[in-house]
């Protein structure tokens, strides 16, 4: 039998939020960055290249995804972790073959990440050969001949694997698909898969497209925004004036998180009077510490009361959307004893929350990894898209759904093409343009590559940028399953983990850094990216390069086909290298959106890639509308004594690339072995603040039972995270995450529920 929810009686009252050892957002995190810039890049060369950083004229940051304003942007238009990201590509420091003489492949193995990526920038191409035991230098030409004969030995083009990070142009992204299909396969995993691809899959059944329908203008215009399963103040530091200008606006902000993050709590403004010497602007009016899974749950409490108050835009559910009845037949029936274990809230505050989308005529839903890495991600993300129809908050001036990516062009990548299986449409154009043929078979994504390269069906690996080892889950088997490969090699501007964890033989490409200059032989070259809120425009680096033997990741491309498919291929790589303009020509014929794209991409702020949804209320779906889905509700079990764990990121950390080794919002100085515990979950399971522990993750896999994975020595730290659920940082506790455990249709890794328990530590 149902419990009866909780009558509508809405506070409205501002929900001040304090959290031990936590620093409003802003000024203190601007002068860290500018000490960690000046340290890795020197006074001169930190001035010259923070101030064209997020510019028309300048280059994209290689941090996030946040957009840049339309129209005036300020002399300083960077956050925190911007700079940092840039004082690590651009950093004086240099690899050489004299480092790697130095240190063998074993001895680099017993070095932390961080260590790894504090060395420096890679000037020259490296091989490690069989058997050998450190990396020698090798030239281009050698290394592009090595990967060649390789690809054309394997049996079937399904033995190869080619991964891509979101840091890759929209340029080498291109040409790096047409490269993977010319070749004959779609294996084409990305890092999107273990981030926003339930978003995707979410998105592109109920509304038509998988990306997000907000533009920045929108937030300035809203009434409410949600975030959800989100940590801005870390992961999208510059979405906080955003939501500062939103709130000096009248917008009310609703976070949803299992932990109190200070981002979202208070925010110093380090570009206004106000935020330097005032406490700042508290953004959050209403902290929902929900349980980690429990947003599924959550929104679907939001609907059936939105349904039984009565509070539907009628007329956009009715002339827009499909599939209601059944939607609001299924929340009828609602359980909320469930919802209410399921969330770890009250019925009094779902019910408050409830009642600001009654008040809002225009909300946003924002989202990211909290959302998107549960087995029951993609209906989570669904349940989102439903209370938004109920309300009629698509395709509406500071309304939307939006997801927010974390890579600077994974959003990019995926228009040009990086995708293991791609509509038939793209596929049909791409054959046309270049007279080739083109694979239809699905490829392998993230997941798969891995399951496939452990029991020997992928046998070459070649990445492009990211560092795989670290940002994929079940760390010592993805590192058997690299491993077994006759050949892994990795286009990168620093040494990470994946270089040392190799195939039989292995490679480094040094590439140019987004930060500096690529001269072509037609002159000067500029790229594109994608924003997260679908922008696309120019960034062209100003730097003189690390090292002269660098190549652009377009040169690599082009350089690998020719070697691969000879002269007579009907693709003109060797004119693509020669000027970027080139390239496209051929985008603006294949990708959807991206007509007239040289002339569209030199204007100030680039031009907007079509939405349909946001554009005219218009859905690409198979019933032609937004489409309500009814879906069973997940309720995450853990067994006594257990505990559920999401894995995330330090505040010193940009995904996998460690800037040091504090924290500085949640109190943790110089170390990352951490464990975020309820102090109450402490004191029931007998341990204390500070004691250290091994995490023993369970996974039941039928039909062998409970599979136990373990990571050794982390510190208990004492914090106000949802009562039941901790949080530690990846990729430290990346092994404890299985790989087969992954949400249902998008395949993501479902690093944000982990049963685990705690272990005293020898």
């Amino acid at each position: 039998m149902s419990s009866k929810p909780p009558q509508h009686d809405v506070d409205e009252s501002a929900l001040e939020v304090t959290t031990p050892k936590t620093w409003a957002a802003g000024i203190p995190g601007v002068l860290v960055s500018l000490d960690r810039a000046v340290e890795q890049m020197g006074v001169s060369r930190t001035v010259k290249t923070l101030r064209l950083l997020n510019q028309r004229e300048g280059f994209d940051c290689p941090g996030c995804a946040w957009p840049e304003p339309q129209g005036h942007r300020k002399m300083a238009e960077f956050c925190e972790n911007g700079a940092k990201a840039v004082a690590e590509e651009a950093t004086k420091r240099r690899i050489g073959p004299e480092f790697f003489a130095e240190h063998s492949v074993e001895s680099l193995r017993t070095k932390t990440d961080y260590w790894l990526g504090q060395q420096g920038r890679l000037t020259e191409p490296m091989v490690l050969k069989p058997g050998a035991t450190h990396y020698t230098p090798i030239s281009w030409d050698a290394a592009f001949t090595l990967i060649a004969d390789e690809l054309t030995a394997l049996s079937s083009p399904d033995e190869a694997i080619f991964y891509t990070s979101g840091r890759t142009s929209n340029e080498a992204a291109f040409l790096y698909q047409l490269l993977v299909r010319s070749f004959g396969t779609n294996n084409l995993p990305d890092c999107s898969n273990m981030c926003h691809e339930s978003s995707g899959a979410a998105l592109n059944e109920t509304i038509g497209i998988g990306k997000g329908s907000v533009s920045i203008k929108d937030f300035e215009l809203a009434d409410l925004i949600v975030v959800v399963g989100q940590n801005p103040g870390t992961n999208h530091p510059r979405m906080l004036s955003a939501l500062e200008d939103a709130k000096k606006n009248g917008a009310k902000i609703i976070a949803v998180n299992p932990l109190p993050e200070a981002g979202l709590m208070r925010f110093r403004n380090p570009q206004n009077v106000a935020g330097v010497v005032g406490r700042g602007t508290a953004l959050c009016d209403e902290f929902v510490q929900i349980r980690v899974g429990g947003d599924q749950a959550l929104f679907q409490a939001i609907g059936h009361l939105l349904l039984q108050w009565d509070k539907v835009d009628k007329d956009f559910v009715n002339a827009k959307t499909h599939g209601f009845e059944d939607y609001a037949k299924h929340l009828r029936e609602l359980d909320w004893d469930r919802v209410l274990t399921a969330t770890g809230l009250t019925g009094e505050q779902i019910t408050r929350v409830a009642g600001m989308f009654v008040d809002s005529q225009r909300t946003i839903a924002c989202w990211a990894m909290g959302l998107t890495q549960h087995k029951h991600s993609v209906p989570t993300i669904r349940e989102v898209a439903n209370v938004m129809f109920l309300r009629g908050m698509i395709g509406k001036p500071g309304a939307g759904l939006c997801p927010v990516r974390g890579h600077s062009n994974v959003q990019g990548d995926r228009t040009m093409g990086i995708y293991e299986k791609m509509p038939e449409k793209f596929l049909l154009a791409l054959e046309n343009e270049f007279g080739i043929p083109v694979p239809r078979k699905h490829g392998y994504d993230t997941v798969d590559a891995i399951n496939a390269m452990r029991h020997g069906r992928g046998k070459v690996f070649i990445a492009m940028g990211g560092n795989f080892v670290s940002a994929t889950p079940d760390t010592p088997v993805t590192e058997n399953a690299l491993e077994q490969c006759s050949l892994t090699a990795h286009v990168s501007t620093k040494l990470n983990r994946s270089h040392v964890i190799h195939g039989r033989t292995a490679l480094i490409l040094p590439a140019l850094g987004r930060t500096e200059s690529d001269v072509q032989h037609s002159g000067e070259q500029f790229v594109t990216v994608e924003d997260s809120m679908s922008v696309v425009h120019r960034s062209r680096g100003r730097l003189k390069p690390a090292s002269d033997q660098l190549l652009s990741e377009v040169s690599i491309i082009c350089r690998l086909a020719r070697k691969v498919f000879g002269s007579s291929h009907p693709v003109a790589w060797e004119e693509f290298e020669k000027d970027y303009d080139v390239i496209r020509e051929h985008i603006a014929r294949v990708v959807p959106g991206c007509t007239d794209y040289n002339t569209r991409v030199r204007q100030p702020d680039g031009f907007v890639l079509p939405h349909p949804p946001r554009d005219s209320q218009e859905f690409a779906t198979t019933t032609g509308k937004a489409n309500f889905t009814a879906n069973e509700l997940t309720v995450l079990e853990v067994p006594e004594g257990r505990l559920l764990m999401q894995t995330l990121r330090s505040h010193d950390q940009y995904n996998t690339t460690i800037y040091g080794l504090d924290d500085r919002y949640r109190g943790v100085k110089d170390g990352r072995r951490v464990v975020f515990v309820n102090p109450d979950d402490i004191k029931e399971l007998g341990f204390s603040d500070g004691q250290m522990v091994n995490i023993v993750s369970e996974w039941k896999d039928d039909p062998t039972g409970v599979v136990e994975r373990r990571a050794d020595s982390f510190r208990i730290v004492s914090y106000p995270t949802a009562h039941g659920c901790v949080a530690t940082y990846f990729p430290e506790a990346n092994p404890l995450v299985p790989l087969d455990s992954k949400a249902d249709i998008s395949g993501t890794p479902t690093s944000k529920s982990v049963i685990v328990r705690l272990e005293p530590a020898a």
